[in-house]
């Protein structure tokens, strides 16, 4: 008997070895790679605190923001000190910039103040940031962070893209190359005086196809020449401010930046329409637009009442410049904002009717109907969610366990971090990817692929590096491509931007 029990002891001891090696097998050790070890730096900064994750995730690279407007994206300091050297005035009871013009008088007038004053008068200075922006903001009683977020626009419109678009564009760019960052797709509305005046004139008409030739017969193209040369007189400003002609450029000269061209979709639809066409043949003509949106808030009366006839005019519109590439705020929206039926809708339509490539915020996306059904199309489509966490919190009042943040992850439909209007909300795209980790418990890996995502699904020309196969078998990033793939590169802007962001993401996981 003790000889059997020692034997059955040996034997068990023989299996339980036997399994542990099987399972050692069956289940490797993870391998020390460079994107390991950056993971694991990256747990390490979460646990030391939002500071150590700041650094971190400063650093990292990130690709691009393809949801920035680009006004928004300007800090209230700039306004106030373009304000002071165009001699502007402050409408003192609004806090709002107006021209002396406007004022009609010399030196501003009764209740106004010259701009200028706030440079050398601390309390108004402050007082003009706080008007401009979120800083400081507490909700008050019939006025929320969704008014101050969108009255803050009209406060500091007095300043003009024609004097000082190329100061946004290098305050902009040099933010993004500071924070690791080389692309930018900005939202931007270029004058259209004369379109909006032709639909003004030409009035509403249901017949698509009727309105469209009037508009064009009646000169909506005229407005096209004035707004490129406006665009090429503000990237040569940029180019000048950061000196990336000489030897010595700033790395902002590195960040590639194309447009999209914003639609007001709070306007009459006859406007709405000609502005919409406008643009469309904007981004037909000239390759820095790359694309269209509708802009303003998504709950304003005009904006809903006409959402689905708007939905129709770019699906019109579509169908004859199907080259523009279209991304749409849908589901900017929360419960109690409009009634329940106005969140049931919106992003089905834009996917479905209005054909958009990429949603911008789709925070109401579970009040949709059937809201799983249009998350699994949204993924089976590769219809990329932008997420601005930040704007969705002090417009929306939405953040933590009710963004919807976790399902989209969840369906696999594709997203990307971006800022919105960080100069109004006085943030960074670094500031949403510490938000992200803290408040969703992201790992890096998940924000490693937020990062190519906004490359992928950015709409730079070119095919993607990931559906090509001229550089399969090779190492993404490396210096040295071979000759097939760096001719592809070579003919395909995305593919070549994805290539970079590769080798800033082999860089920056080898300093781990």
């Amino acid at each position: 008997m003790q000889a059997y029990s020692f034997l059955r002891s040996a034997i068990l001891a023989a299996a339980i070895a036997c399994a542990a090696q099987v399972s050692a097998q069956a289940i490797p050790l993870q391998a020390d790679t460079a994107e390991t070890r950056t993971d694991k730096a990256f747990d390490a900064a979460r646990q030391q605190g939002p500071l150590a994750l700041h650094a971190f995730l400063a650093a990292m690279p990130k690709g691009g923001d393809l949801h920035s407007h680009l006004s928004g994206a300007v800090y209230a300091e700039s306004w106030i000190a373009q304000a002071a050297t165009d001699d502007l005035c402050v409408d003192v009871a609004t806090s709002s910039l107006v021209d002396k013009h406007t004022a009609g008088a010399p030196n501003c007038g009764s209740g106004r103040r010259p701009a200028a004053d706030a440079l050398s008068d601390q309390h108004f200075y402050d007082t003009l940031v706080d008007a401009f922006s979120m800083r400081s903001f507490v909700p008050s009683n019939g006025h929320s962070g969704h008014d101050q977020f969108f009255e803050s626009f009209g406060r500091f419109q007095a300043v003009t893209p024609q004097q000082h678009m190329g100061d946004w564009l290098n305050e902009v760019s040099t933010r993004a190359a500071a924070q690791n960052e080389q692309y930018l797709e900005l939202m931007a509305t270029p004058p259209f005086a004369h379109a909006r005046e032709l639909a003004r004139t030409l009035g509403w008409q249901a017949d698509f196809d009727s309105m469209r030739q009037q508009l064009l017969e009646h000169g909506l193209k005229d407005d096209i020449s004035a707004d490129e040369q406006l665009l090429t007189q503000a990237l040569a400003e940029r180019k000048r401010q950061q000196h990336c002609d000489g030897s010595r450029a700033d790395t902002a000269c590195k960040v590639q930046i194309r447009f999209l061209y914003q639609v007001l979709r709070g306007a009459a639809p006859e406007r709405v329409f000609a502005q919409t066409l406008l643009g469309f043949e904007l981004a037909s003509v000239d390759p820095r637009w790359v694309g269209i949106n509708f802009v303003m808030a998504e709950d304003g009366y005009l904006s809903m009442r006409d959402y689905r006839l708007q939905m129709r005019m770019l699906d019109y519109l579509h169908r004859l410049y199907p080259k523009v590439h279209i991304s749409l705020h849908a589901g900017e929206l929360a419960p109690g904002l409009v009634p329940s039926e106005g969140l049931r809708f919106h992003i089905r339509q834009a996917v479905e009717v209005g054909h958009a490539k990429r949603i911008g915020h789709g925070v109401d996306v579970t009040y949709e109907d059937r809201p799983e059904e249009l998350l699994d199309e949204m993924a089976a489509h590769h219809v990329m969610v932008e997420v601005n966490l930040t704007s969705n919190d002090v417009i929306l009042g939405v953040h933590g366990a009710d963004h919807p943040l976790p399902r989209y992850l969840k369906h696999d439909v594709p997203v990307a971090l971006s800022t919105d209007d960080e100069g109004v909300s006085r943030i960074d795209l670094t500031h949403e990817y510490v938000r992200a980790a803290e408040d969703f418990s992201l790992g890096y890996r998940t924000l490693k692929q937020m990062a190519r995502n906004s490359l992928t699904y950015s709409f730079l020309s070119g095919e993607s590096l990931w559906t090509s196969k001229a550089c399969q078998g090779q190492s993404p990033g490396s210096d040295h491509p071979a000759s097939l793939c760096r001719q592809f590169l070579g003919s395909s802007e995305k593919a070549s931007a994805q290539w970079e962001l590769e080798h800033r993401f082999n860089a920056f996981e080898e300093a781990h």
